[in-house]
């Protein structure tokens, strides 16, 4: 079958590979599409830490079932599914308190493990949901729950405002999330496509960093007091820096993004402030469910979101492109056939 296989940073290539072995405890599944996702670009560009190489990339899928050896409640072929693409190890710390997004041992596809960006794959079955949604939606679950897990890591009501560093697919998945508790939500970022769809993913106000004063503006919004919540969805020193030094007094800050530099913070705010710092890594089973349940809901922006689709033929050239100009793109999707 075919793949595009990441042979090492900036080399992509379509090559022929072994079909996928079935067993009783995995599902053969026919890839529709997959997304691209910031982790692929950065393994494109040689600065995913945790990716080696040669690697199939994708993580963002959405598939038909093709067989199920399974002896029990078995998917029947042509089932359209939503993959989960992490590993549980079941034995960590993490496992062990029923947290096995954040398993110490996990292997996510497309970095730790080949990905989806073949013909076909083979999955467990207790990695797939099964939804009737299209292909763009279903690639669009997964992102979409990483950022509703943040929000329910940051234990956002109805009474709080959030602040959201980033709108792009994860920040979009925060947004949505934020919104679905009908907390007021204020999306921050320097592209203005991107904050027109935060606005039509749920977000009330918005901030274009590289224009106005992102502090005063702040303050305008919430009273003087600073965003109750404060998430931070790109990855970098200053938006992590932001995050503490922006949010009110006793508030909660999240950290989805990896900032790619050691971060110097004012410690000063974190005890002044009494503040709730937390990390967010991937996403629940009941991320999943709430996501189909959204899109199934026809409230997400999907075909505005999704900014080009491609025949596998065209993914490794798609790749290059985002990596020589990302402000071009917003989401990119591969069209498996």
């Amino acid at each position: 079958m075919r793949a595009l296989v990441l042979r090492k940073p900036g080399q992509a290539d379509l090559e022929t590979i072994a079909d996928p072995v079935l067993t009783d405890t995995n599902v053969l599944l026919k890839v529709r599409m997959v997304g691209f996702c910031g982790s692929d670009l950065n393994s494109f560009r040689g600065l995913n830490p945790l990716v080696t190489y040669p690697r199939i990339l994708g993580h963002e899928v959405s598939a038909t079932v093709v067989e199920d050896l399974g002896r029990e409640a078995v998917l029947p072929a042509g089932t359209s599914v939503a993959i989960s693409p992490y590993t549980s190890c079941g034995e960590c710390s993490s496992c062990r308190r029923d947290r096995r997004n954040a398993c110490q041992f996990n292997q996510t596809l497309g970095v730790q493990r080949d990905g989806a960006l073949a013909e076909f794959v083979v999955l467990p079955r207790e990695k797939l949901y099964p939804a009737r949604l299209t292909l763009k939606e279903l690639c669009l679950v997964e992102p979409l729950t990483v950022g509703f897990h943040a929000v329910t890591r940051g234990r956002v009501t109805a009474n709080d405002t959030v602040a959201i560093w980033g709108c792009g697919g994860v920040g979009l998945g925060v947004v949505a999330a934020a919104s679905s508790r009908r907390a007021r939500t204020i999306c921050i970022d320097v592209d203005d496509e991107k904050l027109e769809l935060a606005r039509m993913a749920g977000a009330q106000l918005t901030i274009n960093s590289t224009r106005e004063p992102l502090h005063d503006r702040l303050l305008e919004m919430t009273e003087g007091r600073g965003p109750d919540v404060a998430i931070e969805a790109i990855g970098t020193a200053a938006t992590f820096r932001a995050a503490v030094e922006e949010v009110a007094f006793t508030g909660r800050v999240v950290y989805i993004g990896y900032a790619k530099e050691p971060v110097s913070y004012e410690t000063r705010l974190f005890v002044q402030k009494e503040l709730d710092i937390v990390g967010s890594r991937n996403a629940q089973p009941v991320d999943f469910e709430a996501v189909i349940k959204l899109l199934e809901a026809l409230t997400f922006p999907v075909d505005q979101a999704v900014s080009l689709v491609v025949p596998l033929e065209q993914a490794a050239e798609a790749l290059r492109s985002w990596s020589d100009n990302p402000s071009r793109f917003r989401k990119i999707m591969v069209n498996m056939g």
